[in-house]
C-alpha cells in the first residue's frame, strides 16, 4: 500500500528530520559516530570521493552521520536546501565570509550587532583586506546608499543583539538582490520556530546553536544554511562560479547548482579552516531541537510577562523589547516574528554602570554569565562584558549604555522572575534614594 504524501509541521519535523532508526542496531535515538575517518569501499571509490565525484564519508573534520544529520534537521526547519555545522557560531559565521569573499571586496552590516560579530567584522576583515561599512540596519535606504561596485554581501541579524531591532528582511533583501547581492542573517535569537528568514528573502543563515537550538547551557556549536536560490554566477563572485585551483578547476556553482555555495562551505573552507563540530555536540544539540518549539513558547510568554513588568516599573527608564505595543518594532514583529520575538532583550536603569553591577550583584535566580539561550534565566552587563571592545559611537549604534542590562528570559515560573527583579530593583532604588538625600 503506497502511503500518501504529506507535508509535516513543524513540531513533528523537529523530531524526525534527518534522523531514522540506524539500520544496523534499530536504534531509535541518534547514534553517536564517535570516529575520526571511515573505510572505502575500494580504491575507485575513494579517489571518487576525493574528488567530489561522487558523495560520501570520508574524514569527521569534513563530514560525520551523527553531525549530518543535525544539519538535515536544522536545514528542514529553516527551509534551505542544506546546511553545515562548525564548531562554534563565530566558527560559522567566519566559514560564509571566507566562502564568497576575496581581497578588495566590500561589506554591508548592520550596526546593530552581537559584539563578537562586529569585532570579527572589523578585524578579521583587516586582515583579508575587505572592506567594511556599517549602517543602520532600520533604514532600506541607508543599506542602498552605501552599496559599491565591490559590494558583496549584506549582513545583519533577525533581531539585533541586545538592542532588539527588528530586522525588516524582505525590504533589505529586496535592495541587495536588485545589484546582485547576497543577505546573510544570523537568526541565533529567533531561531527558524520564530521566524524563517528564507521565506522573506535571505540567502544564507546562519546560528550560533550554542544558544537556543541547543537549550540547555552545555554544548557550543554553529550551523550555516543555504536557501540555494541565490545565483552564484551572476559576475560578481568568480571564487565560487570560476574555476577552482583546488580542485583541479572544478567550478562548483556550474557542476553542483543550487549546492554550489554550501560544497565549496563544506569541501573547501571547512576543510581547510578546520573548525568542525564534534559527533557529540551534534547529538546534543539535535537532542535540544527536539523541544525546541516547546521551549521556545515558554521562553517567549515569559519574556512578554517580564518585559511588560519592567516596561512598567519605576525605577527602570526603559525596555528595548519589540513585543511590546509601544516598540518601533511592533508592527515588524508582527510580521516576521508573529509567535513572539525571542526572549532576549534589554532595559535601562538610572545610575551608570555602579549601578548595572550593583543590580546583577544583587539578583539570585539569573545567572551571572556570557551566554543567552539557556533554558535557565541569565544576565550580564554588556557594555563591560560582551560588546566591552565597541567604542562609544558602536555602543550607540548597538543601543547599548553605561545603565543598559541584558537578560535572557528562561522557561521558570514568571512570579518567580519578578520576585527576584523586583529585588535587585528595590536595592537600586534604595541606593539613588540614600545618595540624592546626602
Amino acid at each position: 500500500m503506497d502511503i500518501p504524501e504529506r507535508e509535516f509541521g513543524f513540531n513533528t519535523r523537529s523530531l524526525h528530520a534527518g534522523a531514522h532508526p540506524d539500520p544496523a542496531t534499530g536504534a531509535r535515538a541518534l547514534p553517536i559516530y564517535q570516529t575520526t575517518s571511515y573505510v572505502f569501499e575500494d580504491p575507485e571509490s575513494a579517489a571518487a570521493y576525493f574528488n567530489l565525484q561522487e558523495y560520501g564519508n570520508t574524514y569527521s573534520r569534513i563530514m560525520n552521520p551523527t553531525v549530518a544529520a543535525l544539519e538535515e534537521r536544522i536545514a528542514n526547519l529553516d527551509g534551505g536546501v542544506g546546511a553545515v555545522g562548525f564548531a562554534s557560531g563565530l566558527a560559522a559565521q567566519s566559514a560564509a565570509f571566507f566562502t564568497m569573499l576575496t581581497p578588495g571586496d566590500h561589506v554591508v552590516a548592520s550596526s546593530a550587532l552581537y559584539g563578537g560579530s562586529i569585532t570579527q567584522l572589523k578585524h578579521l576583515f583587516r586582515k583579508m583586506s575587505i572592506e567594511l561599512d556599517f549602517v543602520d540596519p532600520d533604514e532600506p535606504r541607508a543599506w542602498k546608499s552605501a552599496i559599491r561596485s565591490n559590494t558583496k554581501l549584506f549582513f545583519a541579524e533577525t533581531i539585533g543583539n541586545p538592542g532588539g531591532n527588528v530586522l525588516d528582511i524582505e525590504a533589505v533583501a529586496a535592495v541587495a538582490h536588485a545589484e546582485g547581492i547576497p543577505l546573510m542573517v544570523d537568526n541565533t535569537f529567533a531561531t527558524p520556530y520564530l521566524c524563517r528568514p528564507i521565506e522573506w528573502g535571505a540567502d544564507i543563515v546562519v546560528y550560533s546553536a550554542t544558544k537556543f537550538i541547543g537549550g540547555h547551557g552545555t554544548t557550543i556549536g554553529g550551523l550555516g544554511v543555504d536557501s540555494g536560490d541565490f545565483d552564484w554566477s551572476n559576475g560578481r563572485f568568480p571564487v565560487v562560479s570560476e574555476p577552482s585551483p583546488a580542485y583541479h578547476g572544478l567550478k562548483f556553482h556550474e557542476t553542483f547548482g543550487f549546492y554550489g555555495y554550501l560544497m565549496k562551505l563544506r569541501t573547501e573552507t571547512l576543510r581547510d579552516l578546520g573548525a568542525a563540530m564534534s559527533p557529540f555536540n551534534a547529538f546534543l544539540l539535535a537532542q535540544g531541537i527536539e523541544t525546541l518549539p516547546l521551549r521556545m513558547d515558554r521562553h517567549v510568554h515569559n519574556a512578554n510577562i517580564i518585559a511588560n513588568y519592567l516596561n512598567d516599573h519605576p525605577v527602570v527608564q526603559r525596555v528595548s523589547y519589540p513585543g511590546l505595543d509601544a516598540s518601533p518594532y511592533k508592527e515588524l514583529t508582527t510580521k516576521y516574528l508573529p509567535k513572539g520575538p525571542g526572549a532576549v532583550f534589554c532595559f535601562d536603569i538610572p545610575g551608570g554602570r555602579d549601578a548595572g553591577l550593583k543590580f546583577i550583584d544583587s539578583l539570585s535566580l539569573f545567572s551571572h554569565l556570557a551566554n543567552v539561550g539557556d533554558a535557565k534565566s541569565l544576565v550580564i552587563h554588556p557594555a563591560t562584558t560582551t560588546h566591552r571592545q565597541l567604542n562609544d559611537e558602536e555602543l550607540t549604534g548597538a543601543g547599548i549604555n553605561a545603565g543598559t542590562i541584558r537578560v535572557s528570559i528562561g522557561i521558570e515560573d514568571a512570579e518567580d522572575l519578578i520576585w527576584d527583579l523586583d529585588n535587585a530593583l528595590n536595592v537600586i532604588s534604595s541606593t539613588s534614594a540614600s545618595t540624592s538625600a546626602s
